[in-house]
């Protein structure tokens, strides 16, 4: 199962963070990634333009289900501008690198990310 992942992805993976959910958040999105099937739900709770809370649900592999969990943690605390000027790159270095192979699981997170930001962050 290794394939290559950091020891931080792993330990992401086998003991996720904020895998829950948000009951009526404030903000959410879900994405799918068609080629892999891989779909992870991003649930939000925004208080005063900062990330209050942050969960997800994810039905995939290692690196989405590592990435959801890293991401979650990460924007706990940030503005909603902060968390929105998040890239795949923060990600994968959270992450200690991912193999170039599994970066969709990063791009899959990111996009759920930006998909439940209110517009304009």
């Amino acid at each position: 199962m290794d394939e290559g992942y950091s020891e931080e992805t792993l330990d992401h993976y086998e003991s996720p963070r904020n895998s829950r959910l948000i009951e009526n958040p404030d903000a959410e999105a879900t994405r799918m990634n068609p080629v892999c099937g891989d779909v992870l739900r991003l649930m939000l709770r925004i208080e005063g333009n900062v990330v209050a809370d942050a969960a997800f649900a994810v039905d995939g592999c290692v690196a989405a289900t590592a990435a959801g969990s890293w991401l979650t943690d990460a924007i706990q605390g940030m503005t909603s501008a902060e968390a929105g000027a998040m890239d795949a790159e923060a990600i994968n270095e959270g992450l200690g690198g991912l193999p170039p192979a599994r970066m969709h699981g990063a791009l899959l997170a990111l996009d759920a990310l930006r998909a439940a930001l209110p517009r304009g962050s």
